[in-house]
């Protein structure tokens, strides 16, 4: 397996007895990323039996319900550079789960199909992944749904404050 591809889960972060993480505990990121490191691993067990990542799924489930899509517009979606779409795209066509295909009206450009072998992967893969993800927001309990609402506010409140003009990056003058 290709590292770059899909990751061998890092691990967990649980906080370690003993290391004091200063300013980290207090850290709406930090505690995201122990989060996100957790719910990789949790992802990864409950999809053993595919070799699916959360990224692989994600791609194998935008092409499904977009059938021609564009790579660059996979990438967009997911958030990837446009190196990072094309090895995603050339491990599911390698996989023989996704093609691609001419796209009508240009001939310089092709879109991105599931196969057969790909629309049989995703089926059963859908379901665990939903049972998966039902299980953690049961785990919550009421803040399940309100956790992910938050967080999916979090997310476009990031990016709008990371776009806009003031915060561009102040370079050093040399």
């Amino acid at each position: 397996m290709n590292k770059t591809d899909s990751p061998e889960p890092e691990g967990l972060m649980l906080p370690v007895p003993g290391v004091d993480y200063g300013p980290l505990d207090g850290l709406l990121g930090y505690a995201l990323r122990r989060a996100q490191n957790a719910l990789y691993l949790d992802f990864y067990r409950a999809t053993a039996a595919w070799d699916v990542s959360p990224q692989r799924f994600a791609a194998l489930v935008l092409i499904a319900r977009n059938p021609g899509l564009r790579q660059g517009l996979l990438g967009q979606a997911m958030g990837l550079h446009r190196s990072g779409a094309l090895r995603l795209t050339d491990w599911l066509t390698a996989q023989g789960w996704a093609e691609r295909r001419d796209r009508p009206g240009d001939a310089r450009a092709w879109g991105l199909h599931l196969t057969p072998a790909g629309k049989r992967r995703l089926t059963p893969l859908e379901a665990a992944v939903a049972a998966h993800d039902a299980a953690l927001v049961t785990a919550l309990g009421e803040q399940g749904l309100t956790l992910k609402a938050g967080l999916e506010r979090l997310a476009w409140v990031a990016t709008a404050q990371s776009t806009a003009p003031d915060n561009e990056p102040r370079r050093q003058k040399t």
